[in-house]
């Protein structure tokens, strides 16, 4: 009779173990489903979609200072290539360098004026010339705020009868502003001069 009381408590204990073992590994695999579902999820928030061209490009976002370099030397060139690429349009000029001084302080508008008061975009106007700019690099120093760039490009100037090629170097500092439709990169130019613009090469048309 006591053997059978014991062979029932035997099993009884046995038949808890076993289920205190499923109902732990039901909680474990309930929590990893969980941390998994959370992790997919954030991964899709960190992921968007953008419509080009008819394809879908998938897009991921990161933290601003992950690609503050990136963006730094996109924003000077970007503002390099809008002030120095012209035409022989007034409008096509001023809408360029609308857009360049959104980017820059008033170091760029003192340039913009000294230009404008030699006559430098009539004469573009009244010869037929074109000016186009190839940035070639831009250097950016990250240690120390506001951040230092200096700028390496070449423009070719484009006449009636030749075409100039001259190298241009430049110099300034980034500063952190407010992100807008008009300047996307929340930074600043300030400080900007020109270190050297000379004719590099002459070739006739």
């Amino acid at each position: 009779m006591f053997t059978k009381f014991k062979s029932i408590d035997s099993a009884f204990r046995a038949m808890r173990l076993f289920m205190l073992c499923v109902i732990a590994m039901c909680l474990i695999i309930c929590g990893l489903t969980v941390f998994k579902g959370y992790e997919v999820a954030n991964k899709a928030q960190n992921r968007i979609y953008v419509l080009m061209n008819g394809k879908a490009l998938e897009a991921i976002a990161a933290e601003r200072k992950d690609n503050i370099p990136v963006e730094a030397r996109d924003h000077v060139k970007t503002f390099h290539t809008l002030f120095f690429t012209l035409d022989p349009d007034e409008k096509v000029i001023q809408g360029n360098i609308t857009k360049a001084l959104y980017l820059a302080d008033g170091s760029a508008k003192k340039q913009y004026e000294d230009l404008k008061e030699a006559n430098y975009y009539t004469n573009i106007i009244s010869g037929n010339v074109s000016q186009q700019l190839t940035v070639d690099s831009v250097s950016i120093n990250m240690d120390q705020y506001p951040y230092s760039f200096r700028c390496f490009a070449t423009q070719k100037i484009t006449r009636p009868t030749s075409i100039v090629l001259r190298n241009l170097i430049t110099e300034g500092q980034l500063r952190n502003v407010s992100r807008s439709d008009n300047n996307p990169h929340g930074f600043l130019i300030e400080r900007w001069i020109t270190l050297q613009n000379r004719d590099i090469k002459t070739e006739a048309r």
